[in-house]
């Protein structure tokens, strides 16, 4: 059973940086894409980046220019670099990857964002 394991949420001012790591408990058959999705409170879980085939990568206008995705140190890991975070960014970050069509989910991973 594959387990997506988040870490690096925190709470952090506004402006600051933080860098969320997610990794694989064990090799992902096919994976294809791995991503990170945050969820704020009363709304619907939405996509913050993600990186396709460990090349391609699309971000959330509204982080575009902000944070950063890449493929962590290790196999079927990634690594989400946020800078000059806002209060908009607070949320359950969750991890997520997709493997010969079947996607995983971590448990998530609070970021708190004061003014």
């Amino acid at each position: 059973q594959v387990q997506l394991a988040e870490s690096g949420g925190g709470s952090v001012q506004a402006g600051g940086s933080l860098k969320l790591p997610c990794a694989a408990s064990t090799r992902i058959l096919g994976i294809s894409e791995m991503a990170w999705y945050r969820q704020a409170p009363g709304k619907q879980r939405e996509l913050v980046a993600r990186i396709f085939e460990g090349l391609q990568t699309t971000y959330a206008d509204s982080v575009q220019g902000r944070f950063t995705i890449s493929e962590g140190a290790a196999k079927n890991a990634v690594d989400l670099e946020m800078d000059k975070l806002k209060p908009e960014n607070t949320g359950v970050y969750f991890c997520y990857a997709r493997g010969l069509g079947e996607p995983f989910w971590g448990q998530g991973t609070q970021v708190t964002v004061s003014a």
